[in-house]
């Protein structure tokens, strides 16, 4: 058996399955796509994660759209990070082009436009269905772990939650939390010492610090509510297709903490409220993190932590995480261990540390007979990518150079009008967009504050009026003496006789003679 015809017995073997498959491109060898010769993923392992890497312009975003609309199309609803705004294309089948009937025609498999329902989500002021969250549903240990906050500082913010808890005060936004804490450090602070024990005032400083810098990430539009429900997520259209919720992000790269913690309240809370699952025939719910750096490069070690435990254990509620970057050196190798699917488009080796970076990348992948991993990665064309997934027994598929198929939808971002036309049809936006300013922890406290110093002001100022009226007692006692004297008759008859005597010797020094 020639090397070709092995080539294609293995792949046509290894990557039929049973259950249901994504298809995501042709087989190539020295060069060549092998007509016919399917690459496909099975659903039932999407729930596994997976990682899409690539050096800018290989074409990462255009593989995750292709397994994206792939996915709604067989029921599995989807969340997309889209940081550049081309990913909205999903949403309008494509205008088709020479290019992508030659591309279809080499691998065997048909061309056909097609698009995805979708929703628009943001963070910040992008038009969509608002993404919120409460402090409360952060909890005191995520929200420290967030802060990056030492076990000291930490004890205090789990201070804070219980004394809200107790004391029935919401914590919903970041207001609400600084509020908290100055009342507990000033006009409540014998309070909080009697019943919970001192706090450093210098702990509480470096606190309220961690807090600004996150407002300066626009973090005070993310914290409040109404909160957003994880369970819209996992929505179908009328025909039966999984909804795919874009988050656009265009004006967030420069807010890399606002992102990682929206992120991780996502994925915390999606752990927190799904119930387990077990194995499903096909995941409940997939989600893209792109430009997955600025979910890592951010974060602290508490943080990393945690994450890895999400991904680790969020497998078993039927939800799979996909992480798209530049370099697989990106992700933790803690995280980038739990990644059952690997697409690897090209990579750059303009420096040293680049070579480098190759080098661990194709350690990364199952050994081949048929491929020098290292020297391909740097030869791999625009849509070309070496491919591993998991079978349905959860072993690794061989690697494969493949070709991959183009995205249905359009590859382009969407006009203003195309996006106003689809938010118009949106189920969820006037649910989420809603201003919500109940009373919470910052208004209760706030008039607690007030009323204190209004007593306090009040007692300043009977106490003021307490010693005036005694200076003034005083005084009236001193006066009320002079009068007895001055009223007393031998007083007034030795007042006679000195004014008559004074009288007279000034009378005689004057030559004045009385008659």
């Amino acid at each position: 058996m020639s090397k070709k015809e092995s080539f294609i017995q293995q792949i046509n073997d290894k990557y039929t399955f049973k259950g249901d498959s994504l298809v995501l491109g042709g087989a190539m060898l020295d060069g060549e796509c092998q007509t016919n010769t399917l690459v496909k993923v099975p659903l039932e392992t999407l729930n596994r994660h997976g990682l899409i890497s690539g050096a800018t312009g290989t074409g990462k975003t255009k593989t995750l759209q292709i397994i994206a609309e792939q996915m709604s199309a067989n029921g599995i609803p989807t969340l997309l990070m889209d940081i550049k705004g081309d990913l909205s294309g999903i949403a309008v089948p494509s205008a088709g082009h020479p290019k992508i009937d030659e591309r279809h025609a080499a691998i065997g498999f048909p061309f056909e436009a097609g698009a995805s329902p979708v929703e628009f989500l943001t963070l910040s002021e992008e038009k969509g269905a608002r993404l919120r969250a409460t402090v409360t549903e952060f909890g005191p240990v995520l929200f420290s772990r967030m802060l990056g906050l030492n076990e000291t500082q930490s004890g205090i913010v789990a201070v804070v939650f219980k004394y809200c808890d107790d004391n029935s005060l919401p914590l919903l936004d970041l207001n609400d939390l600084r509020k908290t804490l100055q009342y507990m450090t000033g006009e409540g602070k014998d309070e909080v010492e009697e019943e919970y024990g001192r706090m450093s005032s210098a702990s509480v400083g470096a606190i309220l610090r961690r807090i600004v810098e996150l407002e300066q990430q626009d973090a005070d539009k993310f914290f409040g509510e109404r909160s957003f429900d994880v369970d819209d997520l996992c929505r179908f259209d009328d025909q039966g297709r999984g909804m795919v919720s874009i988050v656009r992000l265009t004006d967030i790269q420069d807010r890399p903490k606002l992102f990682s913690t929206f992120m991780l309240q996502m994925l915390a809370e999606i752990y927190a409220t799904f119930p387990e699952e077990g194995d499903l025939d096909r995941p409940k719910l997939c989600i893209f993190i792109d430009e997955a750096h600025l979910v890592f490069d951010q974060a602290s070690d508490a943080l990393l932590d945690q994450i890895e435990i999400i991904i680790k254990l969020i497998r078993s509620k039927g939800v799979g995480i996909f992480f798209v970057t530049q370099n697989p050196v990106d992700i933790p190798d803690a995280v980038l261990s739990q990644l059952g699917l690997k697409v690897q488009h090209a990579l750059r080796a303009f420096t040293a540390k680049d070579r480098k970076a190759i080098k661990l990348a194709a350690q990364n992948f199952p050994i081949s007979d048929y491929y020098d991993i290292e020297q391909l990665l740097t030869q791999l064309g625009i849509g070309e990518a070496l491919i591993t997934a998991l079978n349905e027994k959860g072993i690794p598929t061989p690697l494969v150079h493949t070709l991959l198929r183009a995205p249905q939808s359009r590859m382009d971002v969407l006009t203003k009008k195309e996006i106003d036309d689809i938010l118009k049809q949106s189920r969820i936006l006037h649910k989420y967009n809603e201003d919500i300013d109940r009373e919470s922890a910052y208004e209760i406290l706030k008039e607690k504050i007030e009323l204190a110093r209004q007593e306090e002001h009040q007692a300043e100022l009977k106490a003021q009026r307490e010693k005036a009226s005694k200076v003034s007692r005083r005084r009236g006692a001193d006066k009320t003496m002079m009068e007895q004297i001055l009223s007393n008759t031998t007083t007034r008859q030795i007042g006679r006789t000195v004014a008559r005597e004074l009288t007279r010797g000034l009378l005689s020094a004057l030559g004045v003679k009385r008659r």
